[in-house]
């Protein structure tokens, strides 16, 4: 068996959303998605549109740019999350004192595989995804038909029965 069907045998789907709301945004969500393939270990599978969306929790920041990238990777999910804290670092990410403030560039593990995984450090499915218009709406470019494990609903449906009004989306052209 050759070494590139071992690595695809032990691939992982992996759902990341990209987002950025200081500085260039659209080439600060770019930098975090070479980040993710350029070592070789993660492959770029798809990509949804760049969206500019209205921040939600904490409003009195710039709004963002939002995209979901999916991934397969060989990286295990602590792995792989200590892989895009060093990415979302070497682009410049400070910690913030606001939750949910403004950022340079925020990568955040929405689904691995169909894992459930509940730790201190780390949730998969990511808790709030359900309830992120920009979450849904850019998985729904990808695969609408994917099923949360937790909630047993597909992505289409949980977008349609999203009832937060609030949360703007809007396709960059």
């Amino acid at each position: 068996m050759s070494k590139a069907t071992k690595l695809r045998m032990n691939m992982h789907q992996v759902f990341i959303s990209v987002g950025s709301n200081l500085g260039d945004k659209i080439e600060n969500c770019r930098s975090g998605i070479s980040g993710l393939v350029a070592d070789g270990d993660t492959m770029l599978v798809g990509s949804s549109s760049f969206y500019r969306t209205s921040p939600v929790d904490y409003k009195e920041q710039d709004w963002f740019v939002n995209l979901v990238v999916k991934i397969n990777t060989v990286l295990n999910p602590f792995d792989l999350l200590d892989k895009i804290h060093g990415i979302e670092k070497a682009v410049g990410r400070k910690t913030s004192t606001v939750r949910f403030g403004p950022h340079i560039l925020d990568l955040d593990i929405i689904f691995f595989d169909d894992q459930v995984i509940h730790t201190d450090r780390l949730k998969i499915p990511h808790p709030r995804m359900h309830k992120r218009r920009f979450v849904l709406k850019t998985i729904c470019d990808i695969e609408p038909s994917m099923v949360h494990p937790l909630l047993g609903k597909d992505m289409r449906s949980l977008l349609a029965n999203l009832l937060d009004s609030e949360q703007s989306v809007m396709e960059i052209q």
